[in-house]
């Protein structure tokens, strides 16, 4: 067979699939022989071929699949891996060129080669002792791995065809997984409208009061710890998968920073969420884009942040017409979806009142962002100058502080433009007056006068 590549995930699926090609070559060889019966048992696997440390191996343990749910599993990675793995090993053993039924398989659009079916893995295990053909669409139930993780699946035939002549797909991610070690980060687009989130910031660099801090602190926790409590202490079958919170508070307290900075120490990838191009005006594109961000959200481990919540989160209205209906509904299944996603959702509202009390109900943990004190602004103030400034002697952080109600975002944007100042200035000093004028500036977008 030909060589994949070389790599220790590469390695332990191409010792899988000489193994699909012997189980093939005896499958083909009893049905379409001159005997009817087989001459030996099924191939065994190779003993050591799940005993090295890969993402296949790791999952294949984790989930205790048997050598059926291996061998489909098998069977709809290989054309991912070898395009022409079913050419070789079926369509080159059959007695005679022709249609055989049995086998299933067709031919994609862009792809010439045999691609499976759910009759291939009917076929390729039933009289292999895994029993008969209702028992083996078991493979494909709702309470399998494969659909819990949405790891793999049988896409609907035409009305009126058998269920098992749909064809057999993988999902991408787990191509990536196995083959490369890790999923592939989405790109962001109209079917993923979500950008991952990082800071180089740390934890230190987040100035907020005591309580707040350790509610995020007791998150920090959950998403470190929760699958020990879930899966090792067996709390899955009474606690609901995942965690919902909502982050309430003014712009520029902190929210976003806080939602990256959780990523960061707990090594989770974060998406901020754009929700403009989730909310159509179409009906029932809501619920799709929805929907294909949750798919390829599920089992991923990711934090998915939604901020400025309020226009999909929002209270729900009374119904004075269709429209009215229908933005209900859309509030309903968006309830359903974050209620049933396994990971962390950060809903972000400047108020908490503007989401709707169904999600609130929900939420296992409700954070709120007040803004600073004037001993927090001072924190801020000090930590907010690069070293390569100098301020005036006239300059009093304290007098500041205890003068102007700003957030740490506002502080960021007067050292920010005061810094360009400096800069056009062709000096590294920052005056009193430079700072009073960023201030005012700042107050003047949010309709504040000094």
């Amino acid at each position: 067979m030909k060589q994949i590549l070389s790599s220790p995930n590469l390695q332990t699926l191409e010792t899988a699939l000489s193994y699909l090609a012997e189980v093939i070559h005896w499958r083909i060889s009893t049905h379409f022989g001159e005997n009817t019966q087989p001459q030996t048992e099924m191939p065994s696997p190779p003993a050591d071929w799940l005993s090295t440390d890969t993402t296949f191996s790791q999952f294949i343990h984790h989930h205790q699949l048997d050598i059926a749910a291996q061998l489909t599993l098998l069977i709809a990675l290989a054309p991912h891996l070898q395009p022409d793995f079913f050419d070789q090993t079926i369509t080159a053993q059959l007695p005679q060129a022709g249609d055989y039924p049995q086998i299933g398989g067709w031919r994609g659009k862009s792809h010439r080669g045999f691609l499976p079916t759910g009759e291939t893995v009917l076929f390729m295990l039933r009289d292999n002792g895994f029993g008969d053909r209702l028992h083996l669409q078991h493979l494909f139930s709702e309470e399998h791995p494969f659909a819990r993780e949405h790891l793999l699946y049988l896409d609907p035939p035409p009305e009126g065809e058998p269920l098992m002549s749909g064809k057999l797909i993988i999902n991408q991610d787990y191509v990536d997984l196995f083959t490369q070690g890790h999923f592939t980060r989405p790109h962001f687009s109209l079917r993923f409208p979500a950008q991952r989130i990082t800071t180089e910031m740390e934890w230190e660099d987040l100035i907020l009061n005591s309580q707040t801090l350790q509610q995020i602190h007791d998150l920090e926790a959950w998403i470190k710890y929760g699958p020990i409590i879930l899966y090792d202490w067996g709390m899955k079958r009474k606690l609901k998968l995942g965690y919902r919170v909502l982050f309430h508070g003014p712009p520029g307290t902190g929210k976003t920073l806080t939602a990256s900075l959780l990523g960061k120490y707990t090594g989770k990838d974060v998406y901020k969420i754009d929700i403009s191009m989730l909310v159509s005006k179409f009906i029932g594109e809501t619920e799709k884009n929805l929907s294909n961000l949750f798919a390829r959200a599920e089992s991923k481990d990711w934090i998915l942040f939604f901020d400025e919540a309020d226009a999909l989160f929002g209270k729900r209205t009374n119904v004075r017409d269709a429209h009215d209906k229908y933005a209900n509904q859309e509030v309903s299944y968006l309830l359903q979806r974050v209620e049933n996603y396994d990971g962390l959702v950060i809903l972000a509202s400047n108020f908490k009142s503007n989401i709707d009390d169904a999600f609130i109900r929900r939420f296992q943990s409700i954070i709120h962002f007040p803004l600073p004190s004037a001993r927090e602004r001072l924190q801020l103030w000090q930590r907010a100058f690069p070293s390569q400034l100098q301020l005036a002697k006239t300059v009093d952080l304290s007098t500041l502080s205890n003068t102007y109600e700003l957030t740490g975002a506002d502080i960021m944007n007067v050292v920010q433009h005061c810094c360009l100042q400096a800069l056009q200035r062709g000096n590294t000093m920052i005056h009193e007056t430079d700072l009073i004028q960023a201030i005012k500036r700042e107050l003047s977008k949010a309709g504040k006068v000094l």
